[in-house]
């Protein structure tokens, strides 16, 4: 039995791996999907929320455990899986990237140009995806009733984390086995954008998905099975 330790990226929460949860679980894993704070049902302010809060909760999370797990990013998740893998590489058997920003060590997220579906408050301090956008962002080979689903649910998201490096080193981060996932569709990381963060963070294999940036509702089950495969 291994143990799943599911990140959901920006504007997201753990009710994003909703099919994934269940289809691990009938595999006979422990699998545990949590939401970042100021995401899903946790009531941290927004304006708390930075990358440190969040790495500090997956932290918090794998300690309670008695087991290493799979951790897997999804999107803005790969940064907290990063560093949270800085701090702690020897809990960690395999991460795992899910259309997600694979960094090298100083850089933060705009090493991507921003998506021009997204907006930026007056004050730069919060960024939201209109929902009239988040298909063509997110969703794009998604069924209608998960669109529908998922973005009913979005929320709006801290910039903290967007601008914040992460903080990595070989001795430690660099030590963990990497997995990406890449999503061929994909209108929120292009893919271009992802093989240039491979080609820079070689991992030890990429698999290819013909999906959307959310795979998780798109193609679940061939997710399903890479993340199997990766156990």
């Amino acid at each position: 039995m291994s143990t799943y330790l599911l990140i959901h990226g920006a504007w997201h929460g753990a009710w994003c791996w909703e099919k994934i949860v269940p289809m691990l679980e009938t595999a006979g894993h422990r699998v545990i999907a949590i939401d970042l704070p100021g995401h899903g049902e946790d009531q941290t302010p927004i304006s708390e929320v930075s990358l440190d809060m969040y790495v500090n909760r997956v932290v918090a999370t794998i300690d309670g455990l008695d087991q290493e797990v799979i951790l897997v990013g999804h999107s803005m998740g790969g940064i907290v899986v990063s560093q949270a893998a800085e701090y702690r590489p020897n809990r960690i058997k395999s991460l795992v990237y899910l259309t997600a920003f694979l960094l090298q060590n100083g850089q933060n997220m705009l090493v991507i140009p921003p998506n021009p579906n997204m907006r930026v408050s007056e004050d730069g301090s919060t960024i939201t995806v209109p929902a009239d956008k988040a298909k063509d962002t997110f969703y794009n080979n998604c069924l209608d009733e998960d669109l529908v689903g998922a973005v009913s649910r979005l929320q709006v998201q801290a910039t903290n984390p967007f601008v914040t490096p992460v903080s990595l080193t070989e001795k430690n981060f660099g030590q963990v086995p990497r997995y990406y996932i890449e999503g061929l569709r994909d209108n929120a990381i292009s893919i271009d954008m992802q093989r240039q963060m491979q080609a820079a963070s070689p991992c030890k294999e990429v698999f290819t998905l013909d999906s959307d940036h959310s795979p998780f509702y798109s193609t679940p089950e061939q997710l399903c099975n890479i993340l199997l495969n990766i156990g």
